[in-house]
């Protein structure tokens, strides 16, 4: 999509009313069911620990593991309900048990890619190709305009990311802090729809949101996409709210939202926040989080993290295009280039190189 093309990107149709459903949950129902918890059984991980070892020993690198050369015939079944679950019912899951503290860096993440081979296509991360990324404190400060807020210490407000599965392997976790946070967005769009109407139509509009320097060749340095997308009876939620401010800032050309679209992003940065909406889970190492973008929102708290290097909060990210996605609306294609299920999302920039890389960068 060219950025001519780009620039006229219209509102969204909306839903007739709230669209309830699997995913519309609230946070203190799914922390009493705990349903999205999995733990691996010991076959399980020993056919994982069988993967990661045939891995090494047939002399593969990250880039060829794929669900033909990852084999896990039990653990399959598993992650198929993973992804069941992901897509089509609450939106999330978490598996537990991983015993990361007997593997090296460079085997855990093979079995953490060999697991989201099973589970979709890797998409780069950032402009440098990043297939396998890190979420670690590096220091650098986030007024830079190309600083991205997973590589500091600052709370994330609720977002979501661009591609259709997010995914978290913990491999160390901070001193103290640092609780991943999640809401359903069909949720948060039905208490919209009852509580606000006037602000809920809003974000069907178009919002000019800031690539912070990752532009695409042809593209602006912002796309344009409304919040809520609601598109062959599916809502898609595409919001990152720092970022469509950062793009009023640092965009004169951008179009000027409203005051009313301003009162309407701030009222679902309210919701989001609010606890009886949203769930707060902690990260134990080992833990793999797969979390839906298009019907999920996400964040972290702020944390303190150890003063020993080694000791330091690292996780590692997968971004996932499963063949078995929902269909996107082609207003979509401004950021995820492609909309093919299984060949979508991502960041490509020019100068984009795909790679695996074991240290953050």
């Amino acid at each position: 999509m060219s950025a001519s093309v780009q620039s006229v990107i219209q509102a969204s149709p909306r839903p007739s009313g709230p669209i309830g459903g699997p995913a519309a949950w609230k946070g203190p129902d799914m922390d009493r069911s705990r349903d999205w918890l999995l733990h691996f059984s010991a076959q399980e991980l020993a056919e994982l620990d069988t993967a990661i070892r045939a891995h090494f020993a047939a002399g593969r690198e990250m880039g060829d593991i794929t669900e033909a050369t990852f084999q896990l015939p039990t653990l399959r079944q598993k992650l198929a309900q993973v992804l069941e679950q992901v897509i089509h019912g609450c939106g999330f899951a978490l598996l537990r048990g991983f015993d990361v503290s007997r593997y090296s860096t460079a085997e855990a993440a093979v079995a953490y890619l060999g697991v989201g081979a099973h589970l979709g296509s890797f998409r780069s991360q950032n402009a440098k190709g990043h297939l396998l990324g890190h979420v670690r404190d590096l220091g650098l400060d986030i007024r830079q305009p190309t600083t991205r807020y997973y590589q500091t210490n600052r709370e994330l407000e609720y977002h979501t990311d661009s591609c259709d599965i997010v995914g978290l392997l913990c491999l160390k976790t901070s001193k103290s802090g640092g609780e991943s946070r999640l809401v359903s967005s069909v949720t948060l769009h039905d208490e919209m729809y009852r509580r606000r109407p006037d602000l809920w139509e809003q974000l069907f509009n178009p919002f000019p949101t800031d690539r912070r320097g990752e532009i695409p060749t042809g593209m602006l340095p912002w796309f344009e996409l409304p919040v809520f997308n609601w598109y062959q009876g599916e809502l898609s939620t595409i919001y990152a709210g720092q970022y469509i401010r950062s793009a009023q800032e640092n965009f004169p050309q951008a179009r000027r939202l409203t005051a009313l679209e301003i009162e309407a992003l701030a009222y679902l940065d309210t919701l989001s926040n609010d606890p009886t909406l949203n769930l707060t889970m902690e990260f134990k190492p080992g833990d793999m989080q797969f979390v839906h973008n298009h019907q999920m929102l996400h964040s972290r708290t702020d944390f303190e993290d150890w003063p020993e290097i080694e000791k330091r909060r690292h996780l590692l990210r997968l971004w996932l295009a499963p063949h078995g996605a929902r269909q996107l609306p082609p207003a979509y294609g401004q950021r995820y280039g492609s909309i093919e299920p299984g060949n979508r999302g991502g960041i490509i920039t020019k100068e984009t190189k795909l790679t695996f890389v074991l240290e953050p960068q």
